[in-house]
């Protein structure tokens, strides 16, 4: 396959990247960002979109399960984090210029901290970040990315790459950088989508361009720790993973998944998985066995990839390759030996449950259109692109729907997040909160 660059044209010929909202898969063990946080990243305190609820009720009233609270919210997809009765994600303000009105041109993006018992607003950083021209915005502009609590820290990047590390009680930068102004690093055509990751005193996440693809942050004052690789950055979001042993850094890029040494970004592994305009969206989950799941849409599909170390080298070896699991920008769940996904790019969707050791399908189950999801009381809560919210209990060769609702609006494309009982949604327009209790 011809290698097709981010760079001209590509950018509004994407069949259709909408939300780039989840960006992602689970990864089954993983360094969590904060372990005292409740949610306090993408994929929540083991990055692996599993949660340790109570009781979830098996049965809703009419109407959906109890709201504790809704609210309007501006433009975008970024999931939301909680921590210590506070909700943090991002959103979008845009507005045109009216002079005969006196209203002035808005470009802004918004981090905003909410009360988690209420909605109601506790603070906002907001700064401008216009779209450039040739961005392709129709499905939405984002936000995409979602934030990372790390201890007093609260860490951001915007759609158009601009990174901020702001005090999480008032929302005052500490330190920021402009991927793009700094390190010419090229403005992806849907907008930036990977969630970043914390490893010891550093934060890590793709940056693009000639020998820093992969950039690793201090998080003390936002200095360089370390920057490596020429590999084209996508979507994905990455993980920490742990090989027979040692910690590895997993980043799904454009035309390869990779494993790269945490401490200085030294590249351990790789396996080639190209997609159509190196749209490497999910971010992979580590399952069972040693065994790595990747998935994409746009011509390809899923595979399971081993790893193994021997004298101090990691070998990826793959197991199988799933054409019709495809996994266009939702998220998956790993649990046990299955993987829980949505598969579906531009036609039907189905949610569909994969062995991590075959690349069977376990099940298949359709009427529900592409979602996102999480794991939590054995059950998977399930947020459909078109506003349905369900609980589905997954089974070994089927899975049945408890109880489900229409409560958000087109487009609903965020991965939900879920402390306790309560569960917190968005679609473009709105959050809101339920009690799953």
């Amino acid at each position: 396959m011809t290698r097709i660059s981010w760079r001209s044209t590509v950018r509004l010929r994407f069949p259709s990247l909408p939300a780039l909202c989840s960006t992602g898969a689970v990864a089954l063990f993983v360094i969590a960002s904060d372990a005292a946080a409740q949610w306090p990243q993408w994929g929540g305190p083991r990055r692996d979109f599993t949660a340790d609820a109570a009781k979830l009720a098996t049965q809703w009233p009419d109407g959906g399960p109890k709201k504790l609270w809704s609210r309007e919210l501006g433009d975008g997809y970024a999931a939301i984090c909680v921590d210590d009765g506070k909700l943090y994600t991002l959103y979008r303000l845009d507005q045109k210029a009216d002079e005969e009105k006196g209203v002035k041109a808005v470009a802004d993006e918004v981090v905003v901290c909410l009360d988690a018992a209420t909605g109601r607003t506790i603070w906002e950083h907001r700064y401008e970040a216009p779209l450039t021209k040739d961005m392709g915005m129709e499905f939405g502009p984002g936000p995409h990315s979602t934030p990372l609590i790390v201890g007093d820290r609260l860490v951001t990047i915007g759609c158009t790459m601009i990174m901020h590390c702001l005090d999480r009680k008032s929302g005052k930068p500490i330190w920021s950088h402009d991927f793009a102004k700094e390190y010419k690093a090229e403005v992806i055509g849907r907008g930036y989508a990977a969630s970043p990751i914390a490893w010891k005193n550093t934060i890590i996440v793709p940056v693009g361009g000639k020998g820093q693809a992969v950039v690793a942050f201090d998080v003390a004052d936002g200095r360089i720790a370390w920057k490596k690789h020429d590999f084209q950055i996508t979507h994905a979001s990455p993980l920490l993973i742990n090989v027979d042993g040692e910690e590895q850094l997993v980043m799904f890029m454009g035309e390869e998944v990779v494993g790269l040494r945490p401490a200085d970004g030294e590249l351990l592994w790789s396996h080639p998985h190209k997609t159509q305009y190196g749209a490497n969206i999910c971010t992979p989950v580590w399952g069972r066995h040693n065994i790595l799941f990747i998935s994409s849409a746009y011509g390809m599909g899923s595979r399971g990839i081993q790893l193994s170390r021997k004298d101090g080298k990691t070998t990826a070896t793959e197991l199988w390759y799933n054409a019709k699991m495809k996994i266009h920008f939702s998220n998956a769940v790993g649990v046990g030996d299955r993987v829980f996904g949505s598969s579906g790019d531009f036609g039907p969707c189905f949610l569909a449950a994969v062995n991590i050791k075959t690349g069977e399908f376990a099940w298949k189950e359709r009427g529900i259109k592409k979602s996102n999801l999480v794991y939590a009381d054995g059950k998977l809560v399930v947020v459909a692109e078109d506003g349905m919210i369900a609980l589905v209990q997954p089974g070994d060769s089927g899975a049945t729907i408890l109880a489900k609702a229409t409560l958000l609006e087109n487009n609903a494309w965020t991965v939900p997040t879920i402390v306790g009982n309560t569960l917190y949604i968005r679609d473009r327009k709105h959050v809101m909160a339920l009690d799953l209790g």
